[in-house]
Parts: structure tokens; sequence; C-alpha cells
């Protein structure tokens, strides 16, 4: 079979994938991605650089078009070359996000295009002016949703099929769009991410070790930002540890902004809601460890009692399946999102995403008696291993899309 998997930041949602249809010698794969995209190669990666910023735009409302239509432009320039070179794929796999898909199937007609569908941006009951924190002009918003929807919607049109990792997500689509959406999950490697009794994690610039059964309250983002309840986290901590003297937070992410607004000029989100809380905290028990190797985060998931997961109705991270997966006890935010996955007292708990102190009342509560909320942990971890487990369920389920896509 050939494969062409196309991802400005491959592997990204592929890397599985990748690594199956690569394991078999008589497979021929080929990626597409960008140039700043610095990740070591699964396969053979053509990269391809943007040209510079577009002249001034008529309106801020076409921007992500604009852009999306100039990635779209470079990558059918690269699939070209291929095509040229006698490259002919059966199945090409695209994330729709940035543009990249929209010209493939103008270079090969033929090919099967399966596309990651990860988000339409809504004007309902998803991220926008969720938070009235961070207000935005209501009629700006969806006209700006609306224009950046413009571009998603022809992907997935010119698509034969597309893949999003979760229901609530597929619900996002146009009705008339979500008959090409398959939910399949992109997989939890229960295998390697699982409860170890044994797990220490040493945290060298403080010189502490903490080990499972400590107080160990954790927060993981890509990036800490309000998006991601980054804000209402840090609202919370001083009253944890307030009444949980020996407990201690580890803080993973970057300073950087996935999503929304960024923070006042010249400042990292971490630090603006790390000020407004500064009087109420003792610094020397929390720990900002920025980003960390995966075994490294992974086994700052194992010693956690207490992991908390807010986020706006947005896409669901990766790290609070995984997170349940490592038997935690998610402290999560009653959004949509999070509660497609966890069930009030039933394999974690739901809070109001705008209330910091009920935030810190359940995580003093899991620090408090562990024993209680055992049975919670392990229903988290049979969650994720009964539905949506790496290499017994979500690969699966997604090499079946592909290989049916491939004989069609």
């Amino acid at each position: 079979m050939r494969l062409l998997f196309v991802h400005q930041n491959f592997p990204g949602q592929y890397v599985h994938l990748a690594r199956h249809y690569a394991a078999d010698k008589a497979n021929e794969l080929v990626a597409i991605a960008d140039s700043a995209n610095k990740r070591s190669n699964l396969i053979r990666t053509i990269r391809y650089s943007l040209p510079g910023k577009s002249a001034q735009r008529a309106s801020d409302m076409a921007g992500t078009f604009v852009d999306h239509m100039a990635r779209a432009e470079v990558v059918a320039v690269e699939a070209e070359k291929l095509r040229q070179n006698g490259f002919d794929p059966d199945v090409i796999l695209g994330h729709f996000g940035w543009g990249e898909t929209l010209f493939l199937k103008d270079v090969w007609p033929r090919a099967k295009l399966l596309v990651y569908a990860e988000f339409f941006y809504g004007n309902g009951d998803a991220d926008t002016n969720f938070d009235p924190e961070f207000p935005a002009d209501a009629l700006r918003a969806r006209m700006r949703n609306r224009g950046r929807n413009g571009s998603l919607a022809l992907a997935l049109v010119s698509a034969d099929r597309a893949m999003a990792p979760t229901q609530w997500q597929r619900r996002q689509f146009p009705s008339e769009l979500q008959q090409k959406i398959e939910v399949v999950h992109d997989g939890i490697d229960t295998d390697n991410v699982r409860p170890d009794p044994s797990a220490r994690v040493t945290l060298k610039r403080q010189g502490v070790v903490l080990r499972a059964g400590d107080e160990v309250v954790t927060f993981v983002n890509r990036n800490l930002e309000p998006y991601r309840g980054y804000h209402i986290f840090m609202r919370a901590l001083p009253k944890i540890l307030a009444e949980r003297p020996n407990a201690r937070a580890i803080i993973i992410g970057g300073d950087g902004v996935s999503y929304g607004q960024s923070p006042p000029q010249g400042r990292e989100w971490r630090n603006v809601f790390l000020r407004e809380e500064q009087h109420l905290i003792d610094f020397s028990r929390i720990h900002f460890v920025g980003t960390v190797p995966y075994d490294v985060y992974r086994q700052v998931l194992q010693v956690s009692p207490a992991h908390v997961y807010l986020t706006y109705p947005f896409v669901l991270s990766w790290s609070m399946l995984e997170a349940m997966a490592a038997g935690c006890l998610v402290i999560g935010s009653d959004t949509a999102p999070v509660r497609e996955m966890i069930q009030n007292q039933e394999n974690g708990l739901l809070v109001d995403f705008f209330n910091p102190d009920a935030l810190a009342g359940q995580v003093i509560d899991a620090l408090s008696h562990p024993v209680r909320y055992h049975r919670l942990r392990e229903a988290a971890r049979r969650t994720i291993v009964e539905g949506y487990d790496l290499k017994r369920i979500c690969l699966p389920r997604q090499t079946r899309l592909v290989d049916r896509l491939a004989r069609e």
C-alpha cells in the first residue's frame, strides 16, 4: 500500500498509524510537513516552506482563510513533484486544520482522502465567549468563526472520509457534514501508561523526590493558558496548600499560546496568574517543570493521586485520558468534552469550571481520603482500557478504515 501523511507537525496524531504501516516493508510511506517541524522522521518526509506574510488583507475575517490557502498551495506544489516522480498514493491521511489537504485531490483525483477532523468552530455551546473574563465582540467572533470554518468545510467536502476523536467534537460539525465523519480516538497506550505503586519523580532543581502515595496535585497542558483553565487552577491552589500542608503541585506546560487570546504584551499567562496569587502561595511547594520528556510526564501522573484537568468546551486533551489510564483521580471541569469521558462520582469528579473554591474542596477531599476514591481511580483506568486502548481498540479501528478506503 502507498500512503501519504500530511501534517504540518508530523507525526502529530498519526504517530501510531505511521509506525504501524512502516513496520510492513511492503508499504511505501511518505509524509509532507512544515520545514519548521524539527521532529525526527518516522518515514521519508518532504518539508515545505511557507512564503512570507501575505499583503495587507481587506479584513481580518479573511486572515485564517488566506493563510490556509497559502499553505494548501505550497503543499500542492510538493505533492505534484511527488506525483511526477511516480508516487501515487492509495490513501492520503491529512489533518485538515491548516489547509494542507485542500488541493490534494486535484493532484491525485483517484486517491482516497481521509482527513483528521479535529474541530469546527461553533457559535453555540463551544469555546467562543465561554469565559466572561476574556470577552470578545459577539458579532465579530461569530463572523471570525465562519471565516475560519470556510477552509475547514471545503476540506471536509473534498475528503472521502474523516475521523474525529470524540463524539462531542463530531457534533460540532454541521449535520450535513457529520455523515462523513467516523469517531475513532487516537488511542492511549494503556500497557505503557498504567498505575505504578513504585513510581517516583525527582525534581532535581528543588532537591525533592516524590513517590506514589505522596500528596501530589498535577496539572498538565501543552501551554499554561486560560483555555485550559490555568487561571482557575492557580486560584484554587492557595486553599489546597493551606489545608494540606504536605501537598505539592507539579505543573507541566510551556509559556506559549496554543489557543485563545495572548497575554498582556511582554508577559506569559503563567506569570500573570502566579503574580495574582503570589501573596497567598507557598512557592516552595509549587513546581513548574515546563515541558518534560514523555517518560518523566508519565511518572508524574503515576505519583499523582489528584490530577486537575480543566478546559473550555474545546478539543479534549490526550493528557486527561492518560491521567485516567495511569490511575489518577481526575478532577475535571463540568464541560461537554470532559463529560463524554467522566461521569461524576463514577470514574472521576466534575466541578464547575468557574468555581476555584469547589475545585479546591474536591482536591482537598481527594488528598485527605485517598482510600475513599480508590474505586473511582480503578474505574477511570477501566474506562480507558475498555474504550480507548491503543493496541486493542483504537489502532485496529483506524487501520480498518484506512484499509477499507484503499480497497474501494
